[in-house]
C-alpha cells in the first residue's frame, strides 16, 4: 500500500490534479480485470465411470458456462425390519454414510425399527480417498457406544452413472451384512447410488463431503439456494379532511395532523394552518408494503397540545386488503371512515353513545402498481419492471451466470489458532436472489454453479458479492454481546448493455473492499457470463423507452421521497429475506443493495470532483489544439482548417452534415478500440488508492458522528448531510458527461451503432434537404402547442438515459 502521513488533525482539505505517480504501476496488475480460459460444459465423460444410464460421449445439459463436477451421490431412503438392542428392546436407527475418511451422518430416528430419512450426500470425486463406498446403520445409545446393526458396501468402479435429463435413479432395497461382510443380518436399507455432475436435481439438497465437518443446523447454511425478492407496492395514503375532531378541552380549537403508521413505518402531516374542528389538509403519505400483507395501516388525528405533547382524538386500524390496487394514474375514490376515540370500548354506556356520534376522517388509499418500487440504487439497478404483473412487457433476453470460483482470498477469521475462510457467494438480479453453497477452509473456493435470470430491460446491472460464512454452528461464535456477522469479501457489477449478445466473458474480477486504513484486494473472483438477445428488434425498441414505468412521470415522486422509501423497501427485503430457510442475512442484503451509497465521503466527493475534471479535459485539448492552428504550429494542419472554414462559409449549408459525418467517422474509427471486456471495479476512479486516514476515519464514522462534544456532533451531521447532497449533485453531472462520453466510445456496442447509423442517415437527409427547411422544422417542433406534447420523456432523451456511464466500476 502507499505510505501516507497523516495530516494534521484540522488542517484543511485541498484536491490537487493527480499525476501518474501517485497511482503506482506496482497496482494496476493487482486491481485489473485478467481473462481466464477456463473449461466450461461440454467435456467428455470418463470412460471408466461412463456406467449404463447414458448414451453419448458428451453432456448434455444447461451448465455450459461451469467446468463439470464429478459427485457420487448416495440417496438414504429408508429401512425395514431393523433388529431392536437386547438391552433396551426398540431401536433408534441412524444411517453413517463412509467414503475413506469422509463420513456423513443422517439424523436418528427414535424407537421405530422402519424409518424413513431421505436425504442424499454427495461426495466430491476429486476427494476420493478410496474404492470402496460403506453405507453403515447404526442404533444411537444414550450412553455408551453406539450399536452396529449391519452395512451394504458397493465398488466405485460398478456405480452406474446418471446423465440429466435421464430421469432420477430408482432407490432399491439391500440386505444388510454384518461387519465383516462375510454374512447377512436382519435388516434391509433401500439406497440408490450413482455417480453424477452438479447438474443432478439431488445437488443442492445434498449433504457435501466438501462441508464434512459441519452438523446440525449449519447443514442448512452451507447449502446453495434461490431467493425470491418479496413483490413490493408502494401504498398512498391521501388525508383529506376530518371532521368533528373534538378536543378532551373544549374551551379551545385543536392544532391537529394525521399520524399513519405501518410496521415500523411511521409518517405524519403537516398541522392544519387553521384552528378548527374540520381540518383540512389534502396531503399525500406514502409507504412500502410487501406481499403477502401483514402489516395494518393505523391512522391517527392528534392535536398538538404543546411542543411536548401530542392528543390522541381518534384512532382507526384497517387491513391493507381492504385498499384498491391502481395501475395507472386515474385517481381511485376516497372513502370516509369512522374514527374510534381514544380509549372508547371500556364501558357499554359509553359504546352507545359513541356509535350516535363519531369523528370522521376522509381519506384516498390506494396500492399503486404503476411504480416500480426501488430497493437499489437508480444508478445501477436490476429491474425497472412496475409492481403490476399485468403491467410487464415480454423478456428481451436471457443472461446465464457461471460462477466458477475464486482465488487468493483472504482469512477472514481464526479457528484453532490459524485463519481461515468459509465462502460463499450471492448473485443478485432482478427478484431473484442465487446464494452458492458453502466451501469450507479454503482460499481457493470452487463453486461451479450455473444461474439464469430473464432479462426486460438491457440497460440494468448484475451484483455479486463474496462473503464469510458464519453461522456454521460452533464456527464463529458471538462477540463483545453482538451475533456473529457474515464478513464481506468484495462485490462485482456487470453491466449487461456492455455485454455483446450471444458471446461468452470469461474474466477474474477483483475483489475490492475499502477498511479503516485504506483499499485492499481481497482476492478475485471467477466468473463466466453470457447474454443472450431473443430479438434485436424488441432490443432496438427498449432503447427509446423510459427507463422507469409511465407512472413515475406522470405522477413524480420527490428525489428525497425517493430515497426514503428506498430505504424503507431495503429493510423489507431484508427482513422477508431473512425469515427464510436458510436465512439471507441482513449484513448481505444490506451491502449488495449499497445501503450506505448515499452517506457523505470526502473520498467519493474527490472522486466525483475528478471524474468531471477528466470530462473538461477534452475541451481543453480541443482550445490547446486550436490555440495550435492558430498560431501555425503545423503548418499543414493549419492550412487545410483555413480551406474547411472557407468552404463552410461560403456553403453554410454543409455545417450540420459535416458535423454528423465528422461523428459518424470518429464512431467507425473508435471501433477498432473498443472495450473487449465489462467494467469492473476501479481504484483509481473511486479515489480509494491515495485517500488520506484521516478521510478515511470520517468515511467510517457512524451517523450521527461519535464525536463527544454536542455542538461539533450538530455542525458536524449537518455538514455531512448538505455535502452528501452535493455530492450526489455532483456525481448526476459526471454521469451525463460521461453518457455523452459514451456515444461514440463502444461501451455499450448496441447504443453506440444506433447512434453511429442515426449519424450516418442525418447526415444524408441534412446533405439533401435545404437548412432553412431543417431550421423551420426545428422551430415549429419545439414550438408547438402543449396538446401536441407528452409528458413522457422523448425517444433521445430515453436513448440519453440509458447509456452507461462509470458508476458501475467506483466502489
Amino acid at each position: 500500500m502507499i505510505s501516507i502521513k497523516r495530516r494534521q488533525r484540522g488542517a484543511p482539505v485541498t484536491m490537487h490534479p493527480v499525476g501518474p505517480q501517485v497511482h503506482p504501476s506496482s497496482h494496476d496488475e493487482d486491481y485489473n480485470l485478467r481473462e481466464t480460459d477456463p473449461q466450461l460444459g461440454g467435456e467428455r465423460w470418463p470412460n471408466a465411470t461412463r456406467g449404463w444410464m447414458s448414451g453419448g460421449e458428451r453432456f448434455s445439459s444447461t451448465h455450459d458456462l461451469v467446468e463439470q463436477m464429478f459427485y457420487l451421490y448416495v440417496r438414504v431412503v429408508k429401512a425395514k425390519d431393523l433388529s431392536p438392542s437386547t438391552l433396551t428392546s426398540s431401536c433408534d436407527p441412524y444411517v453413517e454414510v463412509k467414503l475413506g475418511n469422509y463420513k456423513g451422518r443422517t439424523k436418528h430416528i427414535e424407537k421405530k425399527t422402519n424409518p424413513e430419512w431421505n436425504q442424499v450426500y454427495a461426495f466430491s470425486k476429486d476427494r476420493f480417498q478410496s474404492s470402496v463406498l460403506e453405507v453403515i446403520v447404526k442404533d444411537r445409545e444414550m450412553l455408551g457406544r453406539d450399536d452396529y446393526i449391519g452395512r451394504v458396501a458397493f465398488d466405485l468402479n460398478e456405480v452406474p452413472t446418471r446423465v440429466p435429463p435421464d430421469s432420477p435413479l430408482a432407490p432399491q432395497w439391500y440386505r444388510l451384512e454384518d461387519r465383516r461382510g462375510e454374512g447377512k443380518v436382519r435388516g434391509d436399507i433401500m439406497l440408490a447410488v450413482w455417480m453424477g455432475t452438479q447438474a443432478d436435481e439431488a445437488f443442492s439438497e445434498a449433504w457435501h463431503s466438501d462441508a464434512a465437518t459441519v452438523y446440525g443446523e449449519g447443514v442448512f447454511n452451507v447449502r446453495s439456494k434461490v431467493y425470491v425478492s418479496p413483490k413490493l407496492w408502494y401504498l398512498r395514503v391521501n388525508v383529506i379532511e376530518a371532521q368533528d375532531v373534538i378536543p378532551s378541552d373544549r374551551n379551545r380549537l385543536p392544532e391537529v395532523f394525521v399520524k399513519a403508521q405501518m410496521g415500523s413505518q411511521v409518517l405524519r402531516t403537516k398541522i392544519c394552518p387553521s384552528r378548527t374542528t374540520t381540518p383540512l389538509w389534502n396531503e399525500d403519505l406514502v409507504f412500502v408494503a410487501a406481499e403477502p400483507f401483514e402489516e395494518q395501516l393505523t391512522i391517527t388525528v392528534e392535536d398538538r397540545v404543546n411542543p411536548s405533547r401530542d392528543e390522541v382524538l381518534g384512532k382507526i386500524i384497517l387491513p391493507l386488503t381492504l385498499f384498491e390496487k391502481q395501475l395507472d394514474h386515474r385517481p381511485v375514490h376516497s372513502r370516509w371512515f369512522n374514527l374510534q376515540k381514544f380509549g372508547f370500548g371500556m364501558m357499554e354506556a359509553d359504546r352507545r353513545n359513541e356509535l350516535k356520534f363519531s369523528s370522521r376522517i376522509h381519506l384516498r388509499i390506494s396500492l399503486e402498481g404503476g411504480y416500480h418500487v426501488l430497493d437499489e440504487s437508480t444508478l445501477y439497478s436490476s429491474d425497472q419492471r412496475p409492481t403490476a404483473r399485468q403491467l410487464w412487457k415480454q423478456p428481451i433476453g436471457v443472461l446465464e451466470v457461471g460462477i466458477l470460483g475464486a482465488k487468493g482470498l483472504l482469512p477472514m477469521k481464526m479457528r484453532d489458532g490459524r485463519g481461515t475462510l468459509d465462502a460463499y457467494c450471492v448473485a443478485k438480479y432482478g427478484q431473484k436472489w442465487v446464494r452458492t453453497r458453502t466451501i469450507l477452509d479454503t482460499f481457493s473456493p470452487k463453486w461451479n454453479e450455473q444461474y439464469t435470470w430473464e432479462v426486460y430491460d438491457p440497460c440494468t446491472v448484475i451484483t455479486l458479492g463474496v462473503f464469510d460464512n458464519c453461522h456454521l454452528g460452533g464456527g464463529e461464535k458471538a462477540t463483545a454481546g453482538t451475533a456473529a456477522r457474515d464478513s464481506r469479501i468484495g462485490k462485482v457489477r456487470i453491466r449487461l448493455s456492455t455485454l455483446e449478445a450471444h458471446r461468452i466473458y470469461t474474466h477474474s474480477y477483483p475483489l475490492l473492499v475499502l477498511h479503516p486504513h485504506g483499499v485492499k484486494k481481497m482476492g478475485e473472483l471467477q466468473l463466466a457470463v453470457r447474454f443472450t438477445s431473443l430479438s434485436l428488434a424488441n432490443m432496438v425498441y427498449i432503447y427509446g423507452q423510459p427507463l422507469l414505468p409511465k407512472l413515475h412521470y406522470f405522477r413524480p415522486f420527490t428525489v428525497n421521497l425517493v430515497e426514503s422509501l428506498r430505504y424503507q423497501a431495503m429493510n423489507i427485503v431484508a427482513v422477508r429475506l431473512g425469515r427464510a430457510e436458510p436465512p439471507l442475512r441482513k449484513e448481505v442484503v444490506e451491502y449488495m443493495l449499497d445501503v450506505d451509497s448515499h452517506m457523505w465521503s470526502m473520498r467519493r466527493s474527490k472522486a466525483n470532483f475528478f471524474r468531471i475534471m477528466s470530462l473538461f479535459s477534452g475541451f481543453i485539448t480541443m482550445g490547446q489544439w486550436f490555440t495550435q492552428v492558430c498560431h501555425w504550429k503545423n503548418p499543414i494542419t493549419s492550412i487545410l482548417v483555413n480551406i474547411l472554414f472557407l468552404i463552410l462559409i461560403c456553403y453554410p449549408e454543409l455545417i450540420l452534415p459535416t458535423l454528423f459525418l465528422y461523428m459518424f467517422l470518429i464512431g467507425l474509427w473508435n471501433y477498432r478500440f473498443r472495450p473487449r471486456h465489462p467494467p469492473h471495479m476501479d481504484t483509481k476512479l473511486s479515489w480509494a488508492e491515495v485517500v488520506q486516514p484521516d478521510e478515511l476515519d470520517e468515511e467510517f464514522d457512524t451517523f450521527p458522528t461519535s464525536r463527544p462534544h454536542d455542538v461539533v456532533r450538530m455542525r458536524y451531521d449537518r455538514l455531512r448531510s448538505v455535502a452528501g447532497r452535493i455530492q450526489t449533485v455532483v456525481g448526476d453531472i459526471a454521469t451525463q458527461g460521461e453518457r455523452f462520453q459514451s456515444l461514440l466510445s463502444w461501451r455499450d456496442t448496441r447504443a453506440t451503432s444506433l447512434f453511429v447509423v442515426f449519424s450516418f442517415c442525418s447526415a444524408v437527409v441534412l446533405y439533401a434537404t435545404p437548412p432553412k427547411v431543417v431550421a423551420m422544422v426545428a422551430g415549429l417542433y419545439y414550438l408547438r402547442h402543449p396538446k401536441f406534447r407528452s409528458k413522457l420523456p422523448s425517444v433521445p432523451s430515453n436513448f440519453f438515459k440509458r447509456l452507461p456511464a462509470r458508476t458501475d466500476s467506483m466502489l
